[in-house]
């Protein structure tokens, strides 16, 4: 089951799957960082961060900077894949771990 619109992506500022979408379809931005930028997703935990360039690279069309239009490789590529395809509970367990791992580390440090 994929996740739904209204299920949470980040969930450190709150941000959810449609949010993300319609900024990506209405702003159109370059670099999935942008996102971050402008909802804050991605810039609490990281945990999102891949999710988010996924979400990026499946709604934004490739970018390649002026300085580069002659290269035949865009900056960002497409995927076929979809990033949406993960239950929110399953979205949700993942950050749980990741966490838990990321504190580990820390301990261990």
């Amino acid at each position: 089951m994929a996740l739904n619109p209204d299920d949470t992506v980040c969930y450190c500022f709150k941000v959810s799957l449609q949010k993300i979408q319609t900024f990506c379809h209405t702003q159109k931005p370059h670099y999935a960082s942008e996102i971050s930028d402008c909802l804050s997703a991605g810039t609490g935990c990281g945990w999102c961060v891949p999710m988010l360039k996924n979400i990026h690279s499946q709604c934004c069309p490739p970018y390649t900077p002026p300085w580069r239009q002659g290269d035949a490789t865009p900056i960002a590529e497409q995927t076929a894949e979809d990033p949406t395809n993960i239950d929110a509970e399953t979205w949700g367990a993942g950050r749980q771990k990741y966490l838990e791992e990321k504190k580990a580390k820390k301990l261990t440090e």
